[in-house]
């Protein structure tokens, strides 16, 4: 046995081939979380307070990034929340909060990177961005709302795979 790799390996079952944003000498640091925007408003106030609460509630989710300097980059997580009354479908409050961070990302491939910004980093800002909305809700009276996680590799994919496919 001169071989010294097991025999039910192979190159392509070795970590680094199993997950290819793994590159070598790839840097990855967090600078900076901050809230660049956010917003809270009940237009039924004090109304709404009365009646029973059980209201359709209405997450929209998008993220954007921008390069500050090369190796620098800049991720929004854009969260909107809006909560309706079932009865009349009124908006009982909206709130968004756009929280972001400054990204180190140094020595990846364009893929990776692009992987990195559009899946990793808004995962990093989410737990942010949920305790930031959860904050505005209860100021404004309501019960709190801890929203679920979210599996942003899925909707990384899903986006990706929307933008490959041929418009008609």
């Amino acid at each position: 046995m001169s071989e010294d790799k097991p025999e039910n390996l192979d190159e392509e079952n070795q970590p680094e081939a199993a997950n290819p944003s793994i590159e070598e000498g790839a840097k990855f640091a967090l600078q900076r979380i901050y809230i660049k925007d956010s917003s809270f408003e009940s237009p039924k106030s004090p109304d709404c307070f009365r009646g029973q609460w059980q209201p359709k509630v209405n997450m929209e989710l998008n993220s954007s990034n921008r390069t500050i300097e090369e190796g620098l980059y800049e991720v929004i997580l854009q969260l909107t929340i809006t909560a309706k009354i079932d009865e009349d479908d009124e908006v009982v409050y909206l709130t968004e909060v756009q929280q972001a961070g400054i990204f180190h990302i140094q020595g990846l491939s364009d893929v990776a990177l692009k992987q990195t910004l559009g899946s990793f980093c808004p995962s990093v800002l989410f737990p942010y961005a949920r305790e930031a909305v959860d904050s505005l809700v209860i100021k404004g009276s309501f019960p709190a709302l801890m929203l679920a996680p979210v599996n942003f590799d899925a909707l990384y994919e899903h986006a990706k795979n929307q933008q490959a496919e041929p418009t008609h």
